[in-house]
């Protein structure tokens, strides 16, 4: 009898991955509306602009990755578990990518340089080539 694709392993890190990453980032965005809703300086002053702008792209990318977790969940799903085993890589790297990113753009706005962002910033850049490496895999492996 063969396992549901429901209960493979890859299958299950992904789908709390996209639900941790929505939960998570959804509640950044709320905390980011709450600065915003009080006024608070740290986060609105023109001198903060940067923070602001980093902060926003870490709450909406780390969302859409989220979601990306859930759409690799069901392509996990649908090809079953015989081809899902072929995306380890894409796995990996698509969780790397979902790391990366949104910590590169969060960290980048927590100490800015004359405007500039942070050094966090250089974590994005490494998070972006996993990503589109991990989807580059997964749609040779899907056709």
């Amino acid at each position: 009898m063969k396992s549901e694709p429901s209960r493979e392993p890859l299958f299950l890190r992904h789908l709390r991955l996209g639900w941790g990453s929505l939960l998570l980032f959804l509640t950044l965005g709320l905390v980011l509306e709450g600065l915003h809703g009080f006024k608070v300086g740290a986060y609105l002053d023109l001198s903060n602009h940067t923070r602001r702008l980093m902060w926003t792209l870490a709450h909406a990318h780390g969302t859409l990755l989220g979601l990306v977790h859930l759409g690799f969940a069901a392509t996990l799903a649908a090809l079953g578990p015989s081809k899902a085993v072929h995306l380890r890589a894409a796995a990996g790297l698509l969780t790397s990518g979902g790391i990366l990113i949104p910590a590169g753009f969060f960290l980048g706005g927590i100490w800015i340089h004359s405007g500039d962002p942070g050094l966090g910033i250089l974590l994005l850049p490494v998070g972006a080539v996993c990503l589109f490496a991990s989807i580059l895999i997964t749609a040779l492996r899907c056709r």
